[in-house]
């Protein structure tokens, strides 16, 4: 089976299932708990992993999972490399924590998909406004962290092209500081399988790799930069040496 009607037949299944659990975190909202509708949002997402390796052929691999373990119920900031649109929709399953993603406004004007991360109680910034997303992450993200959820950024801003780096934004160091929460650094290749903006998917093995905590204690905004920068884009070399073995930055 070619890999046009592999994909095809992928968004066949991806769509109407995306709106049926939209429509049911909607429904439910009145009745349940934003962490209840999560446990709908995480069984979607098991579900587009299930789909992904039978129809697309496409498996993963965690590395470094024993790291989130050792967090206990600490809560955490999540920062990581963002290449697909698949790591959007399978890190409510391969994480046993609530992940609160940082998201454009724009998502919540998408029929479905952004009534359900409204429903959700995510964090959306208008990113035209730099200085108004800066207060709506501190501010929302304080409150996230106080509820025990993990805050899932990418701190690139936007998905990447797969050997690329792209600045690293600096909401998510700003709000480590400020409310005095380590950092769990992500590695993932997620591209070399579902390229951005494209509707085909190739069949592979993507990696996820999980790096240690990183301490805020003591450290400037530059310090933690520096650290997870270059971590992440470190282990991108390790996991993915094809693709970055080119790249000079």
């Amino acid at each position: 089976m070619s890999i046009l009607i592999r994909s095809f037949l992928f968004y066949l299944y991806l769509v109407p299932i995306t709106i049926i659990s939209a429509l049911l975190c909607v429904a439910l909202t009145p009745f349940t708990t934003s962490g209840q509708r999560y446990a709908l949002v995480r069984y979607w997402s098991y579900l587009n992993l299930w789909m992904l390796d039978k129809v697309c052929n496409i498996q993963y691999r965690v590395i470094g999972m024993e790291h989130v373990l050792e967090c206990g119920n600490r809560p955490m900031i999540l920062l990581s490399k963002h290449q697909s649109a698949w790591e959007t929709i399978v890190y409510p399953y391969l994480f046993p924590k609530t992940l609160c993603f940082v998201s454009k406004r724009e998502l919540l004007w998408l029929p479905f998909f952004g009534w359900a991360l409204a429903s959700l109680k995510m964090i959306t910034i208008n990113r035209g406004d730099r200085e108004v997303a800066r207060v709506a992450v501190a501010v929302q993200g304080r409150e996230r962290l106080a509820l025990g959820q993990w805050i899932a950024i990418f701190p690139e801003g936007t998905r990447t092209p797969v050997g690329s780096y792209r600045p690293y934004r600096k909401g998510g160091f700003r709000l480590a500081i400020a409310t005095n929460t380590d950092i769990i650094p992500v590695a993932q290749n997620a591209g070399n399988v579902w390229p951005r903006n494209s509707f085909r998917k190739y069949p592979g093995l993507v990696t996820v790799s999980i790096g240690p905590t990183i301490s805020v204690k003591g450290k400037t905004e530059e310090q933690i930069q520096a650290e997870v920068e270059g971590w992440i884009e470190g282990e991108m070399h390790r996991i993915d040496p094809a693709a970055y073995s080119l790249r000079t930055n």
